[in-house]
């Protein structure tokens, strides 16, 4: 049983890193917010069986906690990809191995206990994001960074909502409801900000729309909620270091990024800074409650 976990925590963080590659490949074609919308509308299209085929299911669209974790995941990603437009494929994807740490220093302010190996973590993580942030590679910009680290404080925001949602019949119920919910949050505001998205876009774009709804937004947030649940936080955690090498790695093999030497060290400090948090969390004293570390897409 672990092992399929394991084989599914693993196809999480993998879909969830060619969420950026993907994205930079839409981003030829059409802007951040028609992209995240085609996104959240075929992702939608694929959650209905989930969402909307049982009543109690159904019930969970008058939960104003899961209403609301719906429109800040939609608003998130909307975020990041906005960010994604101005930075390389390997800046936006190191990045995202910041948020053990964003996770650990919101857990400390709640009142959690952190260990120190967390919080040696914590530093490490910091410092790379700040190396990267600092001096980003040619192909991004200040303001590009910048969104890309706001998607993350969304992202965060997120993850404690939805830690307080009410019981769900099954593990697809809220995430199905959530997609629901984040494409109708994302349709006005593409519309008002760009008007009707355009559709006569190539077929590689709409492969890559197709993957990233039903990959990196349904499969992966599903695949990481069962081995999740079958293994634990600390074991789960090390897999979400996936993302950022899976879309560090097709940025500088697949998109031609320059790979500098601020670069390279800020994403080994972002990495292993990741695993120092989650080791902290397995080495916990009895009682600690500790930071885990969620998926970001």
């Amino acid at each position: 049983m672990k092992s399929l976990a394991f084989v599914a925590l693993a196809l999480a963080g993998i879909s969830w890193g060619l969420g950026f590659p993907t994205g930079k490949m839409i981003l030829r074609e059409t802007d951040a917010a028609h992209m995240v919308l085609l996104r959240f509308l075929v992702a939608a299209v694929a959650a209905a069986p989930f969402a909307l085929r049982r009543p109690e299911v159904r019930a969970l669209f008058r939960s104003p906690i899961v209403l609301l974790s719906g429109a800040l995941y939609g608003v998130a990603f909307m975020v990041q990809f906005e960010g994604l437009a101005h930075v390389s494929v390997t800046v936006a994807a190191l990045l995202v191995g910041a948020m053990p740490a964003l996770i650990a220093i919101s857990a400390r302010v709640l009142g959690e206990k952190v260990s120190r190996l967390s919080w040696v973590g914590v530093a490490a993580a910091t410092l790379g994001a700040a190396l990267i942030a600092g001096k980003p590679d040619g192909a991004s910009s200040p303001l590009g960074v910048a969104l890309s680290i706001a998607a993350l404080f969304l992202f965060l925001t997120w993850l404690l909502v939805v830690r307080r949602a009410p019981p769900a019949p099954n593990p697809m119920a809220i995430p199905a409801v959530s997609i629901i919910v984040a494409a109708l949050v994302v349709l006005p505001i593409a519309l008002i900000m760009h008007g009707p998205p355009k559709l006569a876009l190539s077929a590689p774009a709409w492969t890559a729309i197709l993957a990233q709804g039903v990959l990196a937004t349904l499969l992966a947030t599903a695949a990481w909620q069962y081995g999740a649940a079958q293994v634990g936080a600390a074991s789960a955690g090390v897999f979400i270091n996936i993302e950022p090498l899976m879309g560090a790695a097709c940025g500088v093999l697949l998109f031609g990024d320059h790979l500098t030497a601020a670069l390279f060290a800020g994403g080994l400090l972002i990495i292993g800074g990741s695993f120092a948090v989650v080791m902290g969390e397995r080495q916990a004293k009895p009682g600690e409650i500790q930071a885990t570390v969620a998926p970001t897409p």
